[in-house]
This record gives C-alpha cells, sequence and structure tokens, in this order.
C-alpha cells in the first residue's frame, strides 16, 4: 500500500493509512460480518450446524428454531412465533435490518404458501433469462434435449463464447428449482471452453424447453413418514471422447426431493457395474451428509436409508464384501459403502429400470418416459389456488 497521490505526508512519507473495519467489497467484509452475526447468534442460544456452517438452531425444551444465513439475507422459522417476533426484535436493535414477512421471494427463488405445502419456482428468474437470449417468442419444445444427438468438442466454433457462457451459467442457477433440466445444463457446461455452432443450439434448445414450462416449479407437502430413500443410476460410458461415464441421483425425504445431481464420473469405468457402484457410492456419501443435518436439526428418520439401483450386479458387490478379479482395482474409498451396508445403517434394493427416475439425469429420454419421470421428482406447475365458489373439474 501507499499514500494517495495528491495526500502524501512529508513527514511520514512510508506511513499508510490504518483499516479500521473492513469496507464492503474487500475479501475480509464476508469473512469480518459473519464473525460478527455468527457471535451474536451464538451468545443468544444459538448452536452453529457442523454439516452447513451457514446454518443456525436454538433448542430449549420443545422449542425449535432454525435461522439460515446466505450473506445479508436471512431466513428464520420454527415452531415459536411469539419467540421468532421476540427475536426479530432483538436482531433489529443490534442490527439494521428490514423484516419482510412470510416468506415469498428469496435469492431469486419465489415461495408460494397452499395448505398441503410449498411451492418453488423462477419463472421471473427463466423470464430474465429468456429476454437476455432473445427467445420469449421461441416455438416451445417438448423435452430439453433431443435423443437422437450427440455431441463432441469438434465443429465450427460459436462467434459469442461470452453469450454461451452466460447463459449456460444462468441455466446452472436455475436448476435449483427445475431438476429436470440438470442433466441437459450439464452437457453444455463440458464445452464452456470452446463452444460450437452445434452446443449453441443445444442450449437453445433447453431455453425452449423452459419457455414451454416457465412456471413450473417444484413440490413440497407434508410427509406421511420422513424415510430417505435414493434412486442412483449410470449410464456407462455415455461419453464418446473420454469414454467416461455419467451418473446421477435423488434423494426423497419422505416423498419429498431434497437433493439431486448429474455428474460425469472423473475416471473411466471397465463395465456398467462398475460404473453403477461408484454412482452408489458418491449416493451414499450424499446420503449420510443429510443424515448428519437431519440428526442436527432433531429430524432424523428413525428407518435407515434405502439406496434403489437397477444393477444387481452393483447390488452384489455392495453387499457381499468378497474380493473379485474385476473389482480388484477400484479404489478402496469407493467400498465404504460396503460397510454402510453390512452395519445395518444402509440398505440397498433393486428397482426396475421403468421405475429407475435417476435415469432422466443420465440420458436424454423420449418424451412419454421423461413426463413421467419429470412427475416422479415433483416438477410441475403451480398448484391451483381455489377462489370462492370455484371448484376442481
Amino acid at each position: 500500500m501507499e499514500q494517495p497521490p495528491g495526500f502524501v505526508d512529508s513527514a511520514h512519507p512510508h506511513h499508510v493509512c490504518r483499516l479500521q473495519k473492513a469496507l464492503y467489497g474487500l475479501k475480509q467484509a464476508p469473512y469480518a460480518w459473519f464473525q460478527r452475526l455468527s457471535s451474536f447468534l451464538l451468545q443468544n442460544g444459538f448452536t452453529c450446524s457442523k454439516s452447513d456452517t451457514s446454518l443456525f438452531i436454538f433448542k430449549k425444551d420443545h422449542m425449535l428454531i432454525y435461522l439460515l444465513v446466505y450473506v445479508g439475507d436471512i431466513i428464520i422459522t420454527g415452531n415459536d412465533i411469539g419467540f421468532i417476533q421476540a427475536f426479530i426484535s432483538r436482531l433489529n436493535k443490534e442490527f439494521s435490518l428490514k423484516d419482510l414477512g412470510p416468506l415469498g421471494y428469496f435469492l431469486g427463488l419465489e415461495v408460494t404458501h397452499q395448505s398441503s405445502g410449498l411451492f418453488l419456482s423462477q419463472a421471473k428468474y427463466a423470464h430474465d433469462i429468456l429476454a437476455r437470449a432473445g427467445l420469449l417468442d421461441s416455438k416451445p419444445a417438448a423435452t430439453p434435449l433431443s435423443t437422437s444427438e450427440t455431441f463432441t468438442s469438434t465443429g465450427v466454433p460459436f462467434h459469442d463464447a461470452t453469450l454461451y457462457r452466460s447463459l449456460v451459467g444462468a441455466l446452472q442457477y436455475l436448476t435449483i428449482t427445475r431438476p429436470d433440466i440438470s442433466y441437459a445444463v450439464n452437457q453444455a457446461s463440458q464445452h464452456l471452453q470452446a463452444p460450437t455452432i452445434s452446443h449453441f443450439q443445444l442450449v437453445k434448445r433447453i431455453l425452449r424447453y423452459v419457455k414451454g414450462t416457465i412456471t413450473f416449479g417444484l413440490s413440497f407437502s407434508k410427509p406421511a413418514t420422513t424415510q430417505l430413500v435414493g434412486y442412483l443410476d449410470a449410464d456407462w460410458a455415455r461419453c464418446v471422447e473420454t469414454r467416461r461415464s455419467t451418473y446421477g441421483y435423488s434423494i426423497y425425504l419422505g416423498g419429498n426431493l431434497v437433493s439431486w445431481s448429474a455428474k460425469k464420473q472423473p475416471t473411466v469405468s471397465r463395465s456398467s457395474c462398475e460404473s453403477e457402484y461408484r454412482a452408489m457410492a458418491n449416493t451414499a456419501a450424499e446420503i449420510i451428509w443429510l443424515t448428519h443435518l437431519l440428526q442436527e436439526l432433531y429430524a432424523l428418520p428413525t428407518d435407515r436409508p434405502t439406496l434403489m439401483c437397477d444393477n444387481k450386479s452393483a447390488i452384489f458387490l455392495s453387499q457381499n464384501p468378497v474380493s473379485h478379479k474385476r473389482a480388484k482395482h477400484i479404489d478402496i474409498d469407493y467400498h465404504f459403502v460396503r460397510e454402510l451396508v453390512s452395519s445395518g445403517r444402509l440398505h440397498t434394493k433393486f428397482v426396475p429400470s421403468n421405475l429407475q427416475v435417476a435415469d432422466i439425469f443420465t440420458k436424454s429420454l423420449p418424451r412419454p418416459l421423461f413426463d413421467r419421470f419429470r412427475s416422479m421428482l415433483r416438477v410441475g406447475p403451480p398448484p391451483v389456488r381455489l377462489t370462492g365458489g370455484d371448484r376442481l373439474p
């Protein structure tokens, strides 16, 4: 650091300004703000979650309060409205804040409250993406990907790589409430470095699909049970260039989708069994993290989690710790799923391919199957609101 030109102290030319507090925009500011807020919350009886450091939990007798922080935005909920209102007043005395009332809009997510539960969508955000791409008047597509197209890194370069990266990045954020486009966005994200015209056509197809389903979102309802169930699938050697497999999973808590993923595996698998087994291990790791989080939330299900897989060889490999010549080369860290199964902390079960909802994260599907799996993900239009005198057909 140097003294700014025109303000150099001739008596102390080598002195610099002393920073009294973290200025907004500096990299130290978020850390300083989090330390300030978290110390206040800890002094008021909250505990910081070990699974998610942005989550704070207050537990006293039958009172349970959750507080979630994202930079300067806070969501607070619990089973005692009186305590919540009193704590908000206490926060207002300590910090300058604005109480926006019941949750309706948070970081681009629109929340609709219904008697049966919640509906999360990003209709406004999706509209802004379409406007940026100039596709507001485009013809909608039935699915985000065609079943006949295969994408490679070769082709005519696209003239505006910045636009391509901007649209793909925006679509990645849209997958928060639209898991049905996760696989298509994953395919588009693999060509950010050197996009071609065919890659941009892929992005336009995704946007046309979003255009036709712009009001779609995720539905959450009060569950009858709280069991954790995970579906996993892997498409062996899906990438025609690297021959790496694509895997995906969807995890449900009481029938509500809480976690999902669509990724390319980092290594080449020698068989479909191996690719499914690796996907099983990654899904098990996510389930274990969820169990730790639910335990901190005092909402841990009593039943052990279940993994649903459509590959009997992978299920056999997870349930039988017998060394096989075809499995000797698999990394040891993937075999921890065997320990979970043998200790009774995890249960693996076979599911037919026509019920394997994780297929939507590993490959492009024909419309009937895609619509079926999308419905199983609980992605759909917003629920109908009834007014006085209205009747459902």
